[in-house]
């Protein structure tokens, strides 16, 4: 995923929901967004429909499943990002495969959001305090209700988007 953003990559990818059938997905506009311990996080658009999404790539341990990716795929919730597809590709050494997760793009986060009124020298309004902690707390429920402990929730790792006030959990690779 790299390379000049208008070429179209198309890649056979399988649902994040549902049976595995694997299907062929085209994207464009590729850009780097995030980078960290785990991978990289590239910001892509869909052909088909023209929808953002973010493409989160990790070098996969042949030697185990990815635990995050068999946790994505049984979470179904308005309030926890949403695995869209995954597909494999290979890296630049031989032996190197990566697993990328196609996930709903959310532009924000409660962190960055918190900074912009930090730097303006103010405080979030309470009215998003209450809208984000409560969309935290119904993510929370539905995940402890499928078993599953997040382990790393911070204002990074809530997504929210700004025109609408939808805070999505995400980061369940800890």
């Amino acid at each position: 995923a790299q390379g000049d953003s208008s070429k179209v990559t198309t890649v056979v990818a399988t649902p994040g929901q549902g049976p595995d059938r694997p299907q062929e997905v085209s994207y464009s506009d590729i850009k780097v967004i995030g980078n960290g311990s785990f991978g990289v996080v590239y910001q892509a658009r869909l052909a088909d429909s023209g929808e953002l999404v973010a493409i989160k790539k990790v070098l996969q341990d042949k030697r185990f499943k990815n635990r995050e990716l068999q946790i994505m795929r049984k979470l179904d919730h308005c309030n926890i990002v949403r695995l869209r597809y995954f597909f494999y590709s290979s890296g630049e050494k031989k032996d190197e495969v990566y697993l990328n997760l196609v996930l709903d793009y959310v532009p924000e986060t409660v962190y960055r959001v918190a900074r912009h009124f930090t730097k303006a020298k103010q405080t979030i309004p309470v009215i998003y305090v209450k809208v984000y902690m409560y969309q935290l707390f119904r993510s929370l429920a539905y995940i402890h209700s499928q078993g599953v402990c997040h382990r790393d929730i911070k204002p990074q790792n809530l997504l929210v988007d700004p025109d609408t006030a939808v805070l999505k959990l995400c980061d369940f690779g800890s």
